[in-house]
């Protein structure tokens, strides 16, 4: 039989990709999805309704699963937006993986099977921390995100001692052509694609010089599928080893186009800089190297040109 799993945040960017190699390796794949949102599901998923903020829904969800992997890839993964809404990102990032473990907990006693979860965690939850961040660095949020996460985490380290088997992925970011246009990297790229058309306006940004360790998102459900796998539930960074800042980020979207001189089409905005940012943002994966064997295989360039080129061709198809 195939194995199975269920997947929160199923229309997210990392419900799509790792509901893909998921499929791809024989899985059944089930994805729980709020009521009433009506972005797309991938293709071959089976879309369970359930919400995180409702524990009675994800038990619903399990016995309709009955999976041998649950991935918590939900949540509200804006910082900006946990500034504004920090009550509600609480809700969710932090009691909403509480009660998910709790739910996947009462579902393995009662059907006597073990489950592996999966925490898709932050390097938010490492604040203004000194790079390269690993496993062993000290935990301390600056921002509400990366408290909720940080939350999260811990709540994985309680369960996992009382014989629960989760582990906590700590991703870095990571992007691709499906992160929404609300996040700065997509903005980039989007502005960067209405340059080659011809835009002559300007793009507002805050904190250019923040560093961050930028990787494909696909490499990032690749590894935690393989974190799922490993014989023992651990806590693993997933980072590709290099920090960049906002300004490289501009620059490789720009060269894509062939635009050298980006500044010229940059504003810098006093009203878009966060309150606490960390300044740099750089992980250390040797652990998920040597005991997972994952390696990223995406470069930063390519990453950054495949945001690009999705956004060149929607402008086309928007113009047509």
């Amino acid at each position: 039989m195939p194995r199975r799993a269920l997947l929160t945040g199923l229309t997210g960017q990392d419900g799509w990709y790792l509901t893909d190699h998921l499929l791809s390796s024989g899985y059944d794949v089930f994805g729980l999805v709020r009521p009433g949102d009506v972005a797309p599901a991938p293709p071959g998923a089976t879309v369970v309704e359930g919400d995180l903020v409702d524990g009675s829904t994800l038990r619903e969800a399990l016995k309709a699963a009955e999976p041998h992997e649950v991935y918590n890839l939900a949540g509200i993964s804006s910082v900006a937006m946990s500034w504004t809404e920090p009550v509600v990102t609480a809700e969710v990032n932090g009691l909403g993986a509480l009660r998910l473990i709790e739910a996947v907990r009462d579902h393995c006693q009662a059907s006597g099977e073990q489950v592996r979860i999966v925490q898709a965690s932050s390097a938010e939850i490492f604040g203004h921390a000194t790079a390269p961040q690993d496993e062993s660095t000290p935990i301390a949020p600056i921002t509400p995100y990366g408290a909720t996460k940080a939350f999260a985490h811990h709540l994985v380290s309680v369960y996992r001692s009382a014989g629960v088997s989760v582990s906590s992925a700590i991703l870095f970011n990571h992007e691709s052509a499906r992160r929404p246009p609300t996040f700065v990297t997509r903005r980039i790229t989007q502005f960067a694609a209405r340059v080659a058309g011809g835009a002559t306006d300007r793009l507002r940004l805050g904190n250019l010089d923040a560093r961050r360790d930028w990787g494909w998102a696909g490499d990032y459900a690749r590894a935690m599928h393989l974190i799922a796998q490993h014989p023992e539930p651990d806590d693993f960074v997933i980072a590709t080893g290099i920090s960049r800042s906002v300004g490289d980020f501009v620059a490789a979207a720009f060269a894509h186009v062939g635009v050298t001189e980006w500044r010229e089409h940059v504003e810098i905005d006093p009203a878009l800089v966060r309150p606490s940012d960390p300044g740099e943002q750089r992980g250390n994966a040797a652990k998920a190297h040597t005991v997972l064997g994952w390696r990223p295989s995406v470069t930063f360039a390519e990453m950054v040109g495949e945001m690009v080129d999705a956004d060149l061709g929607a402008l086309r198809s928007t113009d047509r």
